[in-house]
């Protein structure tokens, strides 16, 4: 899900000077679910991306089905930032889809604040190690259904029963190429951290 145009912003903006929180948040997902895009199209600066041509070596190793015509893929991570306002800077960790990359992971979650999981209908098995390894880090996370390319539009109701996941955990509709709807599944994940965070402080 790389492919197609991407909605980048007009200008790369630099850190304002009453930027007093950095938060840090790691986008995770399938291979080809989108995630270089969503921290490409969302960025306010140019993202750092470790994306390589992917080569006859990773034939019978990757996964392709339903991401066939993908010919890139990441390495390591992409990073990205973006200034929800003034104060607020979330730093953006996009980690590696493919099974033999998985290992980096653990070490991308450290100090993360929160995660987007970012889900492909068409291939929704993927999203479980995703959300295994969220809830072994007790690290809070939000799900967002990437509709780019969709050809069978599942409600969310029936994703979220699919995926096995609880009510409280937000769920969300998004077109990562699409900076206004990435930076939306950003605000619901924020939304999130501070429910949870009020929550904890009104609890006996």
């Amino acid at each position: 899900m790389v492919s197609g145009s991407c909605e980048l912003p007009a200008q790369r903006t630099p850190l304002a000077d009453a930027a007093e929180t950095g938060l840090k948040i790691v986008v995770v997902g399938g291979f080809g679910v989108g995630k270089t895009t969503l921290v490409r199209s969302v960025s306010e600066i140019r993202p750092l991306n470790t994306e390589e041509i992917m080569t006859q070596a990773g034939v019978g190793v990757d996964e392709t089905s339903g991401v066939d015509g993908k010919t890139t893929t990441t390495v390591a991570f992409d990073f990205g930032r973006i200034s929800l306002n003034e104060r607020i800077v979330l730093y953006l960790f996009g980690a590696p889809g493919q099974e033999r990359f998985w290992f980096l992971w653990d070490r991308l979650f450290s100090g993360t604040l929160g995660a987007v999981v970012l889900v492909d209908t068409r291939r929704m098995d993927d999203s479980w190690y995703a959300i295994d390894r969220l809830e072994h880090h007790g690290t809070p996370f939000v799900v967002a259904v990437n509709r780019f390319d969709d050809d069978v539009a599942h409600p969310l109701e029936e994703i979220r029963q699919a995926l096995a996941l609880p009510e409280h955990i937000p769920m969300i509709d998004c077109d990562a190429r699409v900076r206004t709807s990435s930076k939306n599944v950003l605000i619901t994940l924020v939304d999130h951290l501070r429910t949870m965070a009020i929550a904890r402080e009104t609890t006996p």
